[in-house]
């Protein structure tokens, strides 16, 4: 069954914290919820789905139903896969919409790493019951050894410059100076990005994303109820989500699920990479951008370091504009899990109420794409293409 056009996002919000001391996770679930539901023009009687992933605390949605006072579900869904969970929600409440199941549907997502001193380790995730982990014992657990690999990897097959996913970084940064909420806000050089302290070779410190607290919410309804509200109408036309996994080893670390979440998405939206106006990308790391680039279909395999290159992905300046809100590179990362996010800047570009700096003016056709685990080993992804009416 087709979701094109059979739901629409009609509310979305995101918390202004990005260290929640005093603030508990439950708390954070239903500031975001309140939040978009105020921004949908919408109430908790209104919501008969709920979405949530294992940051939930609890029994998960059960849990939260009764803290936020959801009392009318007749639908719920609790997905887990990582940074990426939160596109497949959409996608998932999009289906659910179409089928009857529900009309309006609420998805959370919140966490505070930071205030608990979690590090990256992501909640609800019990990783000493992985029956992989006695062959992955050796590898230190924070995932940006695994990225390293897949930068290393890409350099060695294509050419790719630390140069290259310097850019990455840059772009991020001259949007991110327009977000005040954003955790880093100053405009950086590639130079300064390749002059900052080595993490795990190739991958430098401005490589990598932020770590914060926060969180946000999604507010997906049946287009009928979506054009009685007073907000822009943002139909959800198309919708892919794909794992890969290492394989028993035979694994090719140049390429992501996103080739066949995008696929899969773009088939369904009826249009092409070169239709999208605006992309809000996963960028847990400069590497990831450029991989999903690639495997979206914006360029050939092995040309994501060139198409990033001076300024492409720069808002006013570039081809193709990413992440104008900073991303997870310079504005937000909550939970370690940076999809909600990806999904909030994309309706703000299409609805034409992200920051008029900016704001792109080919905003008829968005994308939002997320990676949930980890590039090098086993991972999710998930494809979102929103449409503006």
């Amino acid at each position: 069954m087709s979701i094109h056009g059979k739901a629409c996002i009609a509310g979305i919000y995101e918390h202004p914290l990005r260290r929640a001391e005093g603030v508990s996770t439950a708390q954070l679930h239903a500031e975001v919820a309140l939040g978009a539901l105020a921004d949908a023009g919408l109430t908790l009687d209104d919501v008969d789905g709920y979405f949530c992933g294992a940051d939930a605390p609890g029994l998960g949605g059960l849990t939260m139903a009764e803290y936020i006072g959801l009392n009318r579900l007749r639908h719920i869904d609790t997905t887990e896969s990582g940074g990426s969970a939160y596109l497949l929600h959409v996608s998932h409440a999009a289906q659910a919409i179409a089928a009857g199941h529900c009309k309006v549907a609420l998805i959370t997502m919140a966490d505070r790493p930071l205030a608990a001193a979690a590090g990256t380790a992501l909640a609800g995730i019990d990783r000493n019951s992985m029956p992989n982990l006695p062959f992955q014992a050796a590898v230190p657990p924070p995932p940006m050894y695994g990225y390293a690999m897949v930068a290393r990897r890409h350099m060695h097959e294509f050419g790719t410059t630390p140069e290259q996913l310097a850019w990455v970084r840059v772009a991020a940064s001259h949007h991110a100076q327009h977000n005040p909420h954003a955790v880093h806000r100053s405009v950086v050089s590639v130079q300064e990005v390749l002059d900052s302290p080595m993490v795990a070779s190739p991958l430098r410190r401005l490589d990598c994303c932020v770590m914060t607290d926060g969180g946000g919410a999604v507010v997906v309804v049946h287009p009928d109820i979506a054009r009685t509200l007073k907000r822009p109408v943002v139909k959800v036309i198309g919708a892919g989500e794909a794992v890969k996994h290492p394989n028993a080893g035979q694994i090719d670390l140049t390429w992501s699920a996103g080739v066949h979440s995008g696929a899969k998405a773009f088939a369904e939206a009826g249009i092409t990479p070169a239709d999208i106006g605006y992309a809000s990308l996963y960028d847990s790391f400069t590497i990831t951008v450029i991989v999903q680039l690639e495997d979206l279909g914006f360029c050939a395999k092995g040309e994501g370091g060139r198409f990033v290159m001076d300024g492409n992905l720069i808002a006013g300046q570039g081809r193709l504009p990413f992440n104008t809100d900073g991303g997870g590179l310079c504005n937000n990362h909550p939970g370690n899990k940076g999809g909600m996010t990806k999904i909030l800047e994309a309706v703000r570009q299409c609805r034409g109420e992200a920051h008029p700096a900016v704001q792109v003016q080919r905003r008829e056709f968005v994308l939002a794409h997320g990676t949930g685990g980890n590039l090098a080993s086993a991972h999710a992804a998930g494809t979102l293409i929103l449409q503006a009416e």
